[in-house]
């Protein structure tokens, strides 16, 4: 892993935080928590779109939507949970 790909995570994970935290309403989430969600969002969105055979492309924008599908779907559970 280079320092590019790392950096291209962590932007990728921001973007998609920072836009899930923002879609869902009642989770307020800091830079880094944002980075952290939407990180997990996109192992989240990869895994479940590899479940049903889906893919957006190879490209940074469909990076960033997996990535987004998933965070959103991490903070749904999470605001369930600490209702």
């Amino acid at each position: 892993m280079t320092i590019g790909t790392l950096l291209l995570w962590v932007v990728v994970g921001a973007v998609a935080g920072l836009l899930a935290d923002y879609l869902i309403k009642g989770v307020k989430l800091g830079l880094v928590a944002a980075i952290i969600v939407g990180m997990i969002g996109a192992v989240v969105g990869g895994f479940l779109f590899s479940l049903v055979g889906f893919s957006l492309g190879g490209g940074i924008i469909g990076d960033i939507i997996t990535s987004l599908i998933g965070a959103v779907i991490v903070l749904l559970i999470y605001r369930f949970i600490k209702k």
